[in-house]
């Protein structure tokens, strides 16, 4: 894997996952169900947490919503599905723990938004209130600055006191310290009021990648707290995902950041786990984690006029996707497989048996065979009509004999 030194931090502890210190990087998502809806959040949560999601983040933002937590815990307990679910609070998470202890029981975190838990005289106070709820219960806590919604009042005390100036810093980074400090005061005023050093993430989210990536540098120079990354509307389509990637990367090479969201905008009745797909395939490509084989395939040009190996690629693709729960169940190892699906005779051969397994397509005008290498060596030539069909049972076959069989203990709760 990577030799990416990691930033030191605290390590915090959210039901069974770990955040920092020396734990790998987590994968986070958040539903977008209206959380009053118990039955249509929990079905969204369990296809987020097979998707491999590792932390799922609900919004709270009514006495329904808040109501509803304790059965959408039970109700995903009752399917086996033990992700931890975060709470997502905004101006009025205060009096919505208070009223309903068993929403404030139910959620392995809370989410604080520094920007917006009060105004003026009542923003001490309510934040206050949330800090020692989360005391109460024994939950760690995410301050989760975002631009959108800075402290107005520290915002303008910082521009009160860059007037003063002899060479005033730019709106800029008057906006980006602001979010730093509003983070980090935050943090200090937490423990202040009990919360325990190791109980704190923080975030500071905005979404201009350049901002972003200053802005986490800053912040992780001058504190051991967790931090969570994402880009904050990171938009549609390949937009957001590139934005995302863009900005997370850099500081993920820099071994910067413990937990990842990308926080993509669906398109029109699409999956919402394709952000956990995006986020997963991020900490894989840069070799930080491992989560499912990778299937590289050329890219297609004048020699691969078919679109044979594209259709088999992408059937791999999706057929390796659907089985990995079952197969990270019932295998070690198996996530770092790879595959090859190539398209000619130039580097398709070359690639098969630099992969696990791997099948080299012909080309235009090339013989109608398609070698297939297993772990370096060529095992089997298929031809005709199926050999998509075949090549995928030559795949299962593969698995179930390369890897080694786990020992489930019965009453395993999964994803």
């Amino acid at each position: 894997m990577s030799s990416i030194q990691r930033r030191k931090s605290v390590q915090v502890t959210i039901g069974p996952i770990r955040v920092g210190g020396t734990a790998p990087v987590v994968v986070q998502s958040m539903t977008n169900t209206d959380t009053a809806d118990i039955e249509g959040t929990v079905q969204q949560v369990k296809s987020l947490a097979r998707a491999g999601s590792e932390l799922v983040r609900i919004t709270v933002n009514t006495a329904e919503a808040a109501a509803a937590v304790p059965h959408i815990r039970n109700r995903l307990d009752q399917l086996g599905v033990a992700v931890p679910l975060i709470g997502d609070f905004h101006f009025n998470g205060h009096k919505l723990l208070r009223e309903h202890p068993g929403c404030a029981e139910a959620l392995a975190k809370y989410r604080i938004n520094p920007g917006n838990v009060g105004r003026g005289s009542k923003r001490d106070p309510q934040f206050a209130e949330m800090i020692e709820t989360a005391c109460r219960y024994g939950k760690p806590v995410r301050i989760g600055v975002n631009w959108g919604s800075l402290d107005q009042d520290l915002l303008t005390r910082l521009m009160d006191e860059n007037s003063s100036r002899a060479q005033p810093l730019s709106a800029q980074q008057i906006m980006r310290n602001a979010v730093v400090l509003s983070a980090l005061e935050s943090g200090r005023r937490a423990e202040e009021l009990g919360m325990a050093h190791e109980r704190i993430i923080l975030s500071a989210k905005v979404s201009g990648v350049q901002d972003l990536i200053a802005i986490y540098r800053d912040l992780s120079g001058r504190c051991d707290y967790p931090l969570h990354l994402g880009l904050t509307e990171a938009g549609m389509g390949s937009k957001g995902i590139v934005a995302s990637t863009a900005g997370m990367a850099v500081l993920l090479q820099e071994g910067i950041g413990d937990t990842i969201r990308v926080s993509l905008t669906p398109e029109p009745g699409g999956d919402r786990t394709q952000e956990v797909i995006v986020a997963q395939e991020i900490l894989q490509t840069m070799g930080l984690r491992s989560f499912l084989p990778l299937v590289t395939a050329c890219p297609g040009c004048g020699r691969t006029t078919s679109t044979v190996f594209q259709e088999l690629a992408q059937s791999i693709q999706t057929h390796i996707r659907h089985r990995m729960p079952e197969w990270r169940r019932e295998y070690d190892g198996v996530e770092d497989m790879t595959v090859a699906v190539m398209g000619c005779v130039v580097n398709g051969p070359g690639e098969s048996k630099h992969a696990n397994i791997g099948i080299s397509l012909p080309g235009t005008g090339e013989r109608p065979v398609a070698p297939v290498y297993e772990d370096g060596e060529k095992t089997v030539t298929l031809k005709g009509e199926r050999i998509a069909q075949e090549f995928q049972e030559l795949l299962e076959q593969y698995v179930a004999r390369r890897f080694s069989k786990k020992t489930v203990t019965p009453g395993t709760a999964v994803a």
